[in-house]
């Protein structure tokens, strides 16, 4: 059980820097990555950077390797090292991946679609909001006040800690050596200062920032150009916005717009760190976008401090007002994560972006900010704390939730099943019925859509961030993993390997719904000889011990060995892949036609990894009779993984919780035991004993 609870704190702990990071490359070596003119120029005494020079050897920039500024574990645990230059006004000139171990990108997709990514920085400025999207995204949110890069299918995780690597190193830079520094600490709101106050109180005092424009003055944003007059129908002194917006993480001002039940619901939305902004709008004009979802970024409000950009994030809170506070048609609680440099004290303004543009005929928008100066007195404030990095992975929770509370419902399904199985098990209809459908979901829903594919590849991260004395919070990135693996910690406990083997692996699941039509053409399923059996199940222990000793030795090869396990070409990249691993993958699915679930029993890693792991939880759990193995042997012939010896006993490191054997035991016209109880009680009592003198043991 401690390396259970190990295991799990190592999934939720904070995240740290793996102590075991490659050194730097050399001048030589660095200055041979720089294209020509550009030359390299001298190292900085005090940051890990170097100067970057013109054809004429003028100062153009900087040039640096993310893994000496901002080294986040990938999704394999290692960082993903990248060449960025940028240039002295904080724009991107190029990006190159240098070193990888990302599994998706090693031998599944290449390091192609990875090149590409990092490609789409050229010319973006790192005071931008630069957001990993999609194609739909960059092309219908062209209006955005958000800069958005293409992410890649399938490497979502992966490209989002590239994001960040890259961003939370040129930030560091740009604070250090450009203008327009960004402040490091944060000021917070005095709890125990309170004013009363009302909405003309808090105008008067200017704690109110205000945006007002009708029709005529956001058109003149755009006057001689052809996208003038768009809207020349409308009324030119109609009201266009009126916006109002307050910082409501300071108690004056969260008293004055919203009542205690508005209070309660953004405290229990906003974290600690996060900064609370109430922006009420009326007019003509979206302060949201059509395409804004809760819970995300919002695509026309952006803000900026000393002129870098600010997060904004939609906290999903619908406002409740207090007495007095003027009517909107509008009203949004945003929240600012301080820890990334925001400071509430300082000056930062808030902006609305206006865009036009001509739909097919031209498509190329035009927008313009309308930016509003907010500033706070400093009574308001304590003097400024330090603050933790921001996590890397909240924002592919937030975005993901509706898909965690779906997997989480299963799960839940799922564990109320196996606490109390008898209830499913009767019929036996019921329970094939159930379980194909559940099978259906784990690999289409699970596994092809949600990419919540299990890996040898986790459990080697796990040792190579315990070796390296760091955790595994990277994986965070990929929430519908750590769900699962979380779930099937809890499960290993309770029940042992079988809860994630039987019901809740793609792959597995994708070797028994195969199982299903090579039945229906007739091809018998074989039973392996015991002997054989018994040598076999050893195999994927070896595979496993292997593996474990190639990761920390050579990565590079441990990379390579993972494919022992088709999980990547099946389930993550559903076969779209080049022809060796696709032919390796049906090489390993051919045997399961005949021999039930033969990868999963012999030859998986992970697998042999979770049947370790569970040996340290509850066995026993199955109800068993002193009848089974000895005379009675239905269930040990009826079990298709062969995981109940002829004494009746249940190997439960090889037990997929198929739950057969349960319905077996609860079924009174198939248990023999039960069979034979009826069939006795049928009886009159003298032929009954006369039957039992018949079954005693003889001396």
């Amino acid at each position: 059980m401690r390396q259970v609870l190990a295991i799990l704190g190592l999934l939720l702990g904070g995240l740290c820097v793996p102590s075991a990071a490659r050194a730097s490359l050399s001048e030589r070596a660095l200055a041979a990555l720089i294209t020509p003119p550009l030359q390299l120029g001298t190292h900085d005494p005090s940051l890990p950077i170097w100067t970057l020079l013109d054809g004429g050897g003028a100062m153009i920039g900087y040039v640096f390797e993310t893994r000496d500024l901002a080294p986040l574990p990938g999704f394999s645990g290692s960082p993903i090292n990248m060449l960025v230059t940028m240039d002295k006004s904080g724009t991107f000139l190029g990006v190159k991946v240098l070193d990888q171990n990302e599994p998706v990108f090693v031998d599944g997709l290449g390091p192609g679609p990875m090149n590409e990514f990092v490609r789409q920085y050229a010319g973006k400025s790192v005071a931008s909001n630069i957001k990993v999207g999609n194609s739909h995204e960059s092309g219908e949110r062209r209006e955005s006040a958000n800069t958005y890069v293409d992410g890649v299918t399938k490497a979502t995780a992966s490209t989002r800690i590239m994001n960040e690597t890259i961003l939370a190193a040129a930030l560091r830079v740009a604070r250090e050596r450009l203008a327009g520094v960004a402040p490091r600490t944060a000021a917070r709101p005095r709890r125990n200062l309170r004013q009363v106050m009302d909405w003309a109180g808090l105008v008067r005092a200017g704690m109110m920032g205000h945006l007002h424009l009708t029709n005529r003055q956001a058109e003149a944003a755009f006057a001689g150009t052809k996208l003038a007059s768009l809207t020349s129908g409308a009324d030119p002194d109609g009201l266009f916005i009126d916006l109002w917006f307050a910082d409501i993480g300071v108690p004056t001002i969260a008293d004055a717009l919203l009542d205690a039940e508005g209070r309660r619901r953004v405290a229990e939305h906003v974290d600690s760190y996060e900064e609370p902004v109430l922006v009420l709008a009326n007019g003509s004009a979206s302060i949201t976008g059509e395409n804004f979802v809760r819970n995300s970024v919002p695509d026309l409000l952006s803000a900026r401090q000393q002129g870098f950009p600010v997060n904004l994030r939609d906290a999903d809170v619908e406002a409740e007002f207090a007495p007095g506070v003027p009517k909107f048609d509008q009203s949004l609680v945003l929240r600012i994560d301080t820890r990334l440099g925001f400071d509430p004290s300082a000056p930062w303004s808030l902006a609305l972006r206006v865009s036009r543009d001509l739909g097919v005929l031209d498509p190329a928008p035009a927008a313009h900010d309308f930016p509003v100066e907010y500033r706070l007195p400093a009574k308001w404030f304590e003097a400024p704390v330090e603050r933790q990095d921001r996590p890397v992975w909240m924002a592919a929770w937030a975005d993901r939730a509706p898909e965690l509370a779906a997997l989480a419902a299963l799960l839940a399904g799922l564990a109320m099943v196996l606490a109390r199985p008898a209830r499913l098990v009767a019929p036996p209809r019921r329970l094939m019925a159930f379980r194909l459908g559940f099978l259906a979901v784990t690999l289409g829903v699970v596994g092809w859509y949600g990419q919540g594919q299990l890996s040898i590849v986790n459990l080697l991260a796990v040792e190579k961030a315990a070796l390296a004395g760091g955790n595994l919070a990277f994986m965070l990135q990929d929430p519908v993993t750590v769900l699962l693996g979380l779930f099937t910690l809890g499960a290993l406990a309770a029940w042992g390997r079988g809860t994630f083997c039987g019901w809740l692996c793609p792959f597995g699941a994708l070797q028994e719904l195969l199982s299903w039509p090579a039945r229906a053409l007739g091809l018998p399923e074989r039973r392996v000889p015991w002997r054989w059996h018994r040598r076999l199940l050893r195999v994927k222990y070896a595979v496993l011990a292997v593996l474990l000793v190639a990761a920390p030795l050579s990565p590079a090869l441990a990379d390579r060995l993972v494919e022992v396990e088709p999980f990547k070409t099946a389930i993550t990249l559903i076969f779209v892949r080049h022809w060796p691993f696709v032919l390796y993958a049906a090489a390993v699915l051919l045997p399961s036609l005949v021999v039930y679930k033969a990868y999963c029993r012999y030859l998986c890693p992970l697998g042999a990894g979770l049947a370790l792991l569970g040996r340290l939880g509850r066995s026993g759990w199955i109800a068993r009779r002193a009848e089974c193995g000895t005379p009675c042997q239905l269930c040990a012939v009826r079990c298709r993984y062969q995981a109940i010896d002829r004494a009746g006993r249940i190997d439960y490191a090889e037990c997929f919780q198929c739950l057969d054997c349960v319905a077996i035991h609860d079924d009174r016209a198939t248990c023999v035991p039960l069979v034979l109880a009826d069939k006795r009680a049928r009886l009159p009592a003298s032929q009954a004993v006369a039957q039992e003198d018949c079954h005693a043991p003889q001396p």
